[in-house]
C-alpha cells in the first residue's frame, strides 16, 4: 500500500529597512495591488482581472517573459509571456498597513501560497526615520526550489522593490 505523505509546510519571513523614507509614503504604493510590477523586480506586467480595487477579493494577473540572450537593444514586448499568476488579495488593512494575498492559476509550481506584507514604522512611531517592508508566507514547498533558495529569491526582490520604493518617493 503506498502511504501519502504530505510534505511540511514552508513558512518563511524576509524583510527591507527603507531608511529616510516614512511607512505613510511607502504603504499607497505597496496598497496599490494592481500594479506591483512597478516594484517587483522581474515583472513586466500586471493588470486587473475582476474585483473591487482595494478590497478582498481582488484579483490580479502577474506575468514575465524570458528574455534569454537577447541583445539590449531587442524588442522584448514581442515576446509571449513565460510565467504568469493570478493572485487574490485576501485582506487590506490601511490602519496597519497590512495586506494579504494568495496566489491562484499559475504555470510555475505553486500548489499553495499565501503571503503577508507589511509596512512598518522601525522607530515604533511615525517619522521620517525610516521603515520595514515584512513580507511573510505559507506555501506547500515549491517544484524545482530548496526553501533556502527560496527566501533567498524572495529577500532580493523585496531589497529591490524597497529600492525602487525609495527612489520614487524621493522624486515626489
Amino acid at each position: 500500500m503506498e502511504e501519502n505523505r504530505q510534505q511540511p509546510k514552508w513558512e518563511g519571513k524576509t524583510s527591507a529597512e527603507l531608511k529616510g523614507t516614512a511607512a505613510e509614503e511607502v504603504w499607497p504604493l505597496l496598497a496599490d495591488f494592481c500594479n506591483i510590477y512597478k516594484w517587483f523586480q522581474s515583472l513586466e506586467i500586471s493588470y486587473h482581472v475582476e474585483g473591487v480595487p482595494g478590497q478582498p477579493g481582488l484579483i490580479r494577473y502577474c506575468g514575465h517573459r524570458d528574455h534569454g540572450d537577447h541583445d539590449e537593444d531587442d524588442d522584448k514586448t514581442s515576446e509571449p509571456i513565460k510565467f504568469s499568476a493570478k493572485e487574490k488579495l485576501l485582506m487590506i488593512d490601511p490602519v496597519r498597513r497590512c495586506l494579504s494575498y494568495e496566489i491562484l492559476d499559475n504555470n510555475w509550481g505553486l500548489k499553495s501560497y499565501v503571503a503577508t506584507m507589511q509596512v512598518l514604522n522601525l522607530d515604533g512611531c511615525q517619522s521620517r526615520r525610516g521603515c520595514k517592508i515584512e513580507w511573510s508566507f505559507v506555501s506547500d514547498p515549491i517544484e524545482g526550489w530548496r526553501f533556502g533558495d527560496y527566501v533567498s529569491y524572495l529577500h532580493s526582490c523585496l531589497q529591490s522593490m524597497a529600492k525602487k520604493m525609495e527612489h520614487a518617493t524621493d522624486a515626489s
